[in-house]
């Protein structure tokens, strides 16, 4: 592992570890999306510190944070900005939104409409928006996370297919087992709360040492084969209306080659593939009518494929 992506990914633990408790994979699985540049969806019933481990991520990157809370009524020039007339000037200036960012917090991004969804689309891919047939550039270290309750609850608006493809990971959070709930409970019992630390840990210098290591990881054609094997695994389910992109195979990868690098390795290795590929794979898949009234879910396939799509030697 090189120094810069094990000190990465250290100061993330500790910095992170401080306000939220027992989260350690999902903070291993965030120091990957931020080493990708890759956006984030975080779902999981309220409640469970989706919006503080957000924050304190942002916190921990350093550059300007800013939060959008998703509402029925939220418009898209709310997100993108908008064309205010300057009487000094005689022309219209435009007042940029709180997209223009390093790091744009979207919390319950499927209370939002479609039509304010759709206005990340172009961010998210490109990097840029544009307004008035104007187009303006983003930070270069555009982050968004979102996040997003079950799609059973009240008032939900289900994410349209490509922007869920443009999350390079979905972090699935669930109730903290009981020795975390009691330390949570026993850290946040004073009124007052626990602030989120605003120092930032991790430097633009340092983020790039440690994307360079992961250049450096080998990737074996056999290893791309059982890529594609999977994603054609995706595409030829019974139980599947939609299978993985070729955008979500090349998020599969790197994300495959930040594990490798993370664990020491100087190639990756299919138990690489493995273990990325769910956080990677699962929101990209659609599930049939009769696979959603047996109660199939997209992890159980997704389980099933890794199992049966042979493994390279």
């Amino acid at each position: 592992m090189s120094k810069a992506l094990e000190g990465l990914e250290h100061r993330l633990q500790e910095s992170l570890g401080a306000a939220v408790i027992g989260l350690a994979p999902i903070i291993r699985t965030l120091t990957i999306a931020v080493v990708a540049r890759g956006h984030v969806l975080l779902q999981g019933p309220p409640g469970l510190g989706k919006t503080l481990l957000s924050k304190s991520l942002a916190a921990a990157l350093g550059g300007t944070f800013r939060r959008v809370q998703g509402t029925a009524d939220l418009m898209p020039s709310d997100i993108i900005g908008i064309h205010i007339f300057d009487a000094a000037k005689r022309e219209f200036e435009f007042r940029p939104g709180p997209l223009f960012a390093d790091v744009l917090l979207v919390d319950e991004i499927n209370r939002a409409s479609p039509k304010t969804q759709s206005a990340l689309l172009e961010a998210m891919e490109e990097r840029q928006v544009t307004v008035e047939r104007k187009t303006y550039a983003l930070p270069p270290q555009f982050l968004v996370i979102a996040t997003q309750n079950p799609g059973d609850f009240e008032g939900t608006y289900p994410l349209p297919e490509s922007q869920l493809d443009r999350f390079m990971l979905r972090i699935d959070m669930t109730y903290p087992q009981r020795t975390d709930e009691q330390a949570i409970l026993a850290q946040y019992a004073a009124l007052s709360g626990l602030a989120v630390a605003s120092t930032p840990v991790v430097s633009a210098e340092m983020l790039e040492e440690a994307r360079a290591a992961v250049d450096a990881i080998h990737v074996a054609p056999e290893l791309l084969g059982y890529v594609l094997d999977l994603a054609q695994a995706s595409r030829q389910h019974a139980h599947l209306t939609l299978g993985l992109s070729t955008r979500g195979a090349l998020a599969a990868l790197r994300a495959a080659r930040i594990a490798a690098a993370l664990r020491g390795a100087t190639f990756v290795s299919p138990d690489d593939v493995k273990g990325v590929m769910p956080t990677v794979i699962s929101h990209r898949l659609m599930l049939a009518p009769e696979a959603m009234l047996e109660g199939i879910t997209t992890q159980a396939i997704v389980q099933q494929m890794l199992e049966q799509t042979p493994v390279p030697r």
